[in-house]
């Protein structure tokens, strides 16, 4: 007796210090949902369920399915693999996905006829997104394939044995480098097909060297239709693609749009008869929405489907009788899903889609769509990362609870959606507070800042882990929408058109008063972040006010002059977000480089990024640091090895920035 009250004395005690907390370790016990796919006779959806490990620090992610009323949920793949992108057949008797478990990434097909798995390519490139023909015979998906370039260069042979560097790596492409991707590499994408049965992929296409394509559709069994910018000025006009159609028996490939601007994500109807598609004529504007237009299957009678929508569309699907199209949009911070009619007759279906980001609070999200229009959806709040839910006709509900087993036990910050009046001309901002766990009103806490990269983006009503860690740790957390961001229209996020960053900084600096106004906040204790598009705001705020306690400067832009030569695409940036080349017009660049405010700073700075980040290079974040500690501003350097531009891509690269963070205002907290 006495020896079994010991033990249960311990085991109180060991029970009690278990944290309810929000910690950073519990990053790697967090699970989402993406790549819904609902069976086209809308009774069950197959879904990734992508999740952590905490040994090898990867993502991993494995197929389940589940019926259309959240019955009959189980795996049907297991393991540390990246299982992926499952795609029903036509016929919905079996479907296939991608995954890495024989080492690199192949084509898999399971037959739910007999529960059996078969391995359909052995295929030495890489693999892209994955569609049925109609007739469920063969499967479709791109590669990129290497090409080998002439060498200008010549080097003398060298004596057996010897060792010597690797050759010069010679560049001579404009766009030459992307972020998460490396170098560019000579070669192109092309079209492959592959036997549902099994076999050797065929190629169908014959894309020009050096350029890319985009995803196909398969318009009937003998021809698919897909988005490319092959012109010859492809890299200094990047956002010129047309829709061609490729004929597979002869291997031509046809334009059938011929505008300036971007003509993508092809869809064609189920009757075979039509296409809809996105794009939009190209003024030139740093930020640009992209519209749906539906044309005849050989290109003729195009026209742009006019909604009363304001917003960007997205992921557009036929709905089963091919009378509306259902697609996907950002609306005041939340994802929805919509639906329009071919004359324009548009309607909201549901709300509440995300969750897809869970490190930072932005838009975002994935549906598909049955033949009797049943959808499936990836739900996200402020509380979970990406669920699973299932509707109809305006209907939701949540079939899956990922996280449960953590959030059981772990106390979340309460998040309030607030709007609040720019200083600059009275527009109404859109923001959130987070509140830490156990909140009291009568006390005052620190606040943290927070700001999103873009900065066309937007943050919303969505699960963040790092917002969350902050506020576990006693700081009152505000993130906002400042002008420029998108899910309010075109006109509001292009305010800063050739003018950022400008009056988004007393939008934001107007959320600081707003919430020191409700009482609860101590003044003595700001502090401000933001990574991308928010270290390039971050890093303009300390230039024009000293009133931060401290600040953490996440892969910032500094200096416009010198990021339009060397960021990952060349041929973009100065075209749409400056009005001439730098050496033209090198006052505009100096203007809005945050370089040009150093000699303000007094704020003690971190400035935090990846030594992989091709889109907001280290030099960029070294030039800020430089200039701090010049001035002798209390200022640290963070380099994350192995990172790029997505620094949260690995668990613990996310679990290093938020330490980084908190660390630092630590520090200078009063």
């Amino acid at each position: 007796m006495k020896k079994s009250l010991i033990i249960l004395l311990v085991s109180a005690n060991l029970f009690s210090q278990v944290s309810d907390s929000f910690e950073p370790i519990d990053v790697f016990d967090l699970e989402y949902v993406s790549n819904t796919e609902i069976s086209p006779d809308g009774s069950k959806v197959l879904y990734q369920r992508n999740f952590n490990d905490i040994m090898t620090d990867q993502s991993f992610s494995n197929i389940w399915l589940i019926n259309f009323d959240g019955s009959g949920n189980q795996p049907i793949t297991t393991g540390n693999f990246k299982d992926n992108s499952p795609k029903w057949s036509n016929k919905g008797d079996k479907f296939i996905f991608k995954s890495n478990r024989n080492g690199k990434q192949q084509i898999f097909l399971y037959n739910l006829n007999n529960n059996s798995v078969q391995k359909l390519t052995n295929f030495q490139y890489s693999i892209g997104s994955l569609r049925w023909s109609p007739d469920d015979n063969y499967i479709l998906f791109s590669s990129f394939i290497d090409d080998k370039r002439e060498k200008l260069i010549k080097m003398p042979e060298k004596p057996k044995g010897a060792k010597w560097n690797d050759p010069p790596i010679e560049i001579s492409d404009l766009n030459y480098k992307y972020d998460s991707s490396g170098f560019r590499k000579p070669g192109e994408t092309q079209f492959f097909t592959v036997p549902a049965n099994g076999g050797t992929p065929r190629q169908i296409s014959n894309i020009p060297p050096e350029k890319r394509s985009g995803q196909g559709e398969w318009i009937d069994n003998n021809k698919i239709i897909f988005s490319a910018n092959l012109n010859e000025d492809s890299d200094y006009n990047t956002n010129n693609t047309e829709l061609y159609i490729l004929d597979i028996i002869s291997g031509k490939h046809e334009a059938i749009t011929d505008r300036d601007g971007p003509d993508f994500s092809p869809k064609v109807s189920n009757d075979r008869s039509l296409i809809a598609y996105l794009g939009y004529d190209d003024k030139y504007l740093s930020y640009q929405q992209s519209s749906i237009y539906v044309m005849r299957r050989d290109g003729s009678d195009k026209y742009k489907i006019e909604m009363d929508l304001d917003r960007n569309i997205s992921n557009i699907y036929w709905s089963g009788n091919d009378k509306r199209i259902y697609f996907q949009y950002d609306d005041n911070g939340i994802t929805k899903i919509g639906s329009t009619t071919l004359d324009g007759s548009q309607e909201t279906v549901v709300d509440e889609v995300g969750g897809l980001s869970f490190s930072r609070p932005y838009s975002g999200g994935f549906f598909s769509l049955s033949k009797n229009n049943r959808y499936s959806f990836t739900y996200g709040t402020a509380y979970n990362p990406a669920d699973l839910a299932t509707g109809y006709k305006g209907s939701k509900r949540r079939i899956t609870n990922l996280n449960k087993d953590l959030f059981d036990y772990k106390k979340l910050g309460k998040v309030e959606e607030i709007w609040y009046q720019s200083s600059y001309d009275g527009r109404m901002i859109q923001g959130w507070i987070v509140k830490p766990p156990n909140f009291d009103n009568s006390k005052k806490y620190p606040l943290i800042l927070e700001i999103h990269g873009g900065p066309h983006t937007n943050y919303g009503f969505h699960f963040s882990s790092e917002v969350q860690l902050f506020a576990s740790k006693g700081y009152v957390v505000l993130y906002t929408n400042p002008r420029g961001s998108t899910s309010y229209g075109k006109e509001f996020a292009n305010l800063i058109h050739h003018n950022y960053p400008s009056e988004d900084y007393d939008d934001l600096i107007s959320g600081v008063d707003y919430i020191i106004d409700k009482g609860y906040i101590d003044q003595e204790n700001l502090f401000v972040t933001g990574g991308s598009g928010g270290g390039v705001l971050t890093s303009w705020i300390i230039g024009k006010t000293d009133r931060f306690k401290a600040a953490v400067v996440a892969k910032p832009v500094i200096n416009w002059y010198s990021f339009v030569l060397y960021a990952d695409n060349i041929g973009y940036f100065y075209k749409y977000w400056f009005g001439d080349l730098p050496w033209n017009d090198p006052e505009s660049y100096l203007k809005r480089s945050p370089i040009s405010y150093v000699g303000n700073i007094k704020t003690p700075t971190m400035v935090l990024t990846g030594e992989k980040d091709f889109r907001t290079p280290m030099a960029e974040s070294e030039q800020l640091y430089a200039g701090l500690k010049l001035n002798r501003v209390e200022s640290m350097l963070v380099r994350i090895p192995d990172a790029n531009h997505g620094i949260a891509s690995k668990p613990s690269n996310l679990i290093a920035k938020v330490n980084a963070i908190l660390s630092w205002f630590e520090k200078y907290k009063k």
